[in-house]
């Protein structure tokens, strides 16, 4: 073979490139950085022999192109192992889950089989459940949502936290929520009916069989099952009933025999006498500021005491000017929300706005 015409070939014979073989030749400086990189892989084993640079023949040329595949192969594997050095090198920033971060309060609360202890967090996800002993105390945290404190004897299950619409169910046992997401947002399914955040702070009570007391502190709540609703503000209450829904609110500090007349109103199967009688009690002590328990009361009694309810309504909060006797007779619903309006406490387009928005979603079963 006649090498003497070909450069590349004549490069290979020249002691340029015996640098490869016994480190005689110009070192590359590409060489050089692979060196440093495959240095940490060098072998204690003794290298071969191989034929100096006096006795290079057209044989020995032969077996350096034969070993150029090696080499080749050697420099892929290197190339490869330092790309996947460098990329687990690097740390990737953690996937978050979307759901409420849990801290430990008290006792062993539970994510699913996970228990939360003294020292570290979890993480509520979406179907997962949270369940607290009589010993056991929790906090759920999201920084775009709000703070829920779960007391003991408590199953909470987060069911969604899409973009518009967060949503836990409440089987049964107490939180505490304070949240400050947009009004609308956060809701709470319960056994017996929705509690729908309006901007507030409020206490939900569930016991075992499936009834509930709202009680808020800031703001205000909506609470609805099939149609049937009621707004609490900050210092009042309402009770709520599996099949019946919410009851009607009332202030807390309202007298004994208004409350006890209100519940069995709400609840007792009674005769249309019975009704009229505990009416009557409810009529007879309410203040001023129970014209929250009297507007709700129009849309809960026949229409034969509805009359009644209007005008003691009326005596203790004149309603607005475009509120008229027949419309209020006939549930006119604007004019029911003008009248609501006035009272002072709160802006009742917020609920409707809640109303267009997510009425149609459907709340999955509570589980028993």
């Amino acid at each position: 073979m006649d090498t003497g015409n070909n450069p590349s070939e004549n490069k290979l014979l020249t002691g340029s490139d015996d640098y490869l073989w016994d480190r005689s030749g110009e070192p590359d400086p590409e060489i050089q950085k692979l060196e440093a990189i495959l240095g940490k892989l060098q072998s204690n084993r003794p290298r071969p022999l191989l034929p100096g640079k006096a006795s290079v023949s057209k044989w020995s040329f032969f077996q350096r192109i034969r070993l150029v595949p090696v080499f080749v192969s050697v420099l892929a594997i290197a190339a490869i192992g330092f790309v996947t050095y460098t990329v687990r090198g690097k740390k990737t920033a953690p996937i978050e889950i979307a759901g409420w971060d849990v801290s430990w309060m008290a006792g062993t609360p539970r994510v699913g089989p996970s228990v939360i202890t003294g020292k570290e967090s979890g993480r509520l996800g979406i179907g997962q459940m949270l369940e607290t002993d009589p010993q056991s105390r929790a906090t759920l945290r999201a920084d775009d949502i709000g703070q829920i404190e779960v007391e003991g004897n408590t199953r909470l299950r987060l069911l969604t936290m899409g973009s518009g619409l967060k949503r836990i169910a409440l089987d049964r046992g107490t939180i505490h929520t304070y949240i400050w997401a947009s009004p609308g947002e956060f809701v709470v399914d319960t056994p017996s009916a929705t509690t729908v955040d309006l901007g507030c702070a409020y206490t939900l009570q569930v016991d075992d069989s499936g009834a509930g007391t709202v009680r808020t502190s800031m703001g205000w709540v909506g609470f609805t099952l099939n149609g049937r609703e009621a707004f609490i503000p900050a210092g009042a209450a309402c009770a709520t009933r599996p099949k019946v829904g919410p009851g009607t609110p009332y202030f807390e500090d309202a007298s004994g025999k208004f409350r006890e007349a209100l519940a069995r109103f709400d609840f007792e199967k009674s005769t249309p006498q019975e009704r009229t009688q505990e009416l009557a009690v409810i009529l007879g002590h309410a203040r001023k500021r129970d014209a929250l328990t009297l507007w709700h009361l129009l849309a809960r009694v026949d229409a034969g005491q509805r009359r009644l309810v209007y005008d003691r309504l009326r005596k203790l909060s004149p309603p607005p000017r475009d509120v008229t006797q027949e419309g209020i007779l006939s549930l006119d619903r604007t004019m029911l929300d003008l009248w609501w309006n006035q009272l002072g406490f709160d802006d009742i387009s917020v609920w409707r706005h809640w109303e267009r928005t997510w009425a149609g979603s459907s709340a999955p079963a509570p589980k028993k």
